[in-house]
């Protein structure tokens, strides 16, 4: 850790220890005892269930003249997690997000069509913000209607498309069923918000003829646009002029040597609302070594393999779903679409494996269907029932994709 960003994180420190939320949690803490990264990393962690427990405002570490905006989490699984943010944080966050375009190779020629939700969720309103500073036409679409998407992005040009990869696909589908791919103009990609695995990257990138990106944010760090892949396309560089990150086993909460795999942990280096320290994503990744033959000075880490509270343990078994998108990739005639579902019935657990396929349903299907079960066995660990089902029959979403139920609880 160097010496001016140990000070960065300091003076980050202290004014996080203005909201209410942070002077109880580093009560005992003092900032002038803080000489070195070893002295930092016995913090405690900032978690999710943390922010909650500050809700609404309990964050916020500046008087409310200062507020301009709110942002915050689905709160679909509990309490949602409030964010307020300054003129400065939204200026900031403007300014990473316009790097991540132009890390891209958009440029102010571009047409930007803006599929991600408006409102509290930070999506669409940063995807725009990027665009607007970086010269660009921003056509602020949000999600749904797909006819009229389509229609909007072969009337207006659309050169980028900015969406979630389960609505980037829908929309590919749309575009071949259809057969309008020849009025399309676009040429990029810029995807973010879920893990999407490579045989999904595939079918987009191939279906809509664009170059992909992997935009990377969550609501609780500013939002989208804190890092992104450049066009080497192998890994995410990382914003470290705004953000400190570590990356920790989630089971022990030490540090893992650089290029294991482990938890993204960020600290935010300049933010005045909601200040944020030690805070675990939960998503797992780990550094790539090196500097990027892009030229970009700034620190990468590999493409998010998932969460570290995603996993799910069937007869003994811990299960990601990357490991299914891993293996699906690999057997021939398997869609990059799939489900699955867990049942506890009888006594015991059920793992059934719904996947999408081109091949006939009935006796190719089925020879499908054993050929999944055996490779599942074989590299997982478990022996699913697999389920072959046509392409499109299982749910699409504007938003991201379920690809696990476990409904045995």
């Amino acid at each position: 850790m160097e010496t001016v960003t140990l000070d960065l994180i300091k003076n980050s420190i202290r004014h996080a220890m203005k909201s209410s939320f942070y002077q109880h949690h580093f009560a005992q803490i003092n900032v002038e005892d803080i000489k070195s990264k070893d002295d930092f990393i016995k913090l405690p962690f900032t978690d999710k269930e943390d922010l909650r427990d500050a809700y609404p405002l309990g964050l916020q570490a500046v008087p409310d003249e200062k507020i301009v905006r709110i942002h915050s989490s689905s709160g679909t699984t509990g309490t949602p997690v409030i964010i307020p943010y300054t003129k400065r944080d939204v200026d900031d966050w403007a300014t990473m997000f316009k790097r991540c375009y132009e890390t891209a190779g958009c440029t102010k020629q571009d047409r930007i069509h803006i599929t991600p939700g408006y409102g509290l969720w930070t999506a669409g309103i940063g995807f725009q913000a990027g665009a607007e500073l970086l010269g660009a036409l921003a056509i602020p679409m949000g999600p749904g209607n797909t006819d009229k998407q389509i229609k909007m992005m072969i009337d207006l040009q659309s050169t980028v498309i900015c969406a979630t990869s389960s609505y980037a696909l829908l929309l590919a589908e749309e575009i071949e069923k259809r057969g309008v791919r020849d009025k399309i103009h676009l040429k990029k990609g810029v995807i973010g918000s879920e893990r999407w695995g490579e045989k999904m990257r595939k079918r987009i990138a191939g279906e809509l003829g664009v170059e992909l990106y992997d935009i990377y944010g969550l609501t609780e760090i500013y939002g989208p646009g804190i890092g992104i892949n450049c066009q080497l396309q192998d890994a995410m560089h990382m914003w470290t002029d705004y953000l400190y990150c570590e990356i920790i086993d989630p089971k022990t909460g030490m540090l893992v040597p650089d290029g294991e795999t482990g938890e993204l942990v960020i600290t935010t280096l300049v933010k005045e609302g909601a200040p944020l320290i030690r805070y675990r994503t939960h998503d797992l990744t780990k550094f790539v070594p090196g500097k990027c033959e892009c030229g970009l000075n700034y620190p990468r880490i590999a493409t998010l393999i998932g969460r570290s509270d995603d996993m799910v343990k069937v007869h003994g078994v811990i299960l990601y779903p990357s490991r299914v998108d891993e293996l699906l990739a690999t057997i021939d005639g398997v869609s990059s679409e799939y489900q699955i579902m867990i049942d506890h019935l009888n006594g015991k657990d059920i793992l059934t494996l719904f996947f999408e396929t081109k091949v006939e349903m009935g006796e190719l299907s089925h020879k499908l269907e054993k050929t999944v079960e055996h490779e599942f066995k074989q590299k997982i660990g478990l022996t699913p029932k697999a389920k072959a089902v046509g392409m499109g029959e299982l749910p699409r979403s504007e938003k991201k994709s379920t690809r696990v139920f476990d409904n045995r609880y």
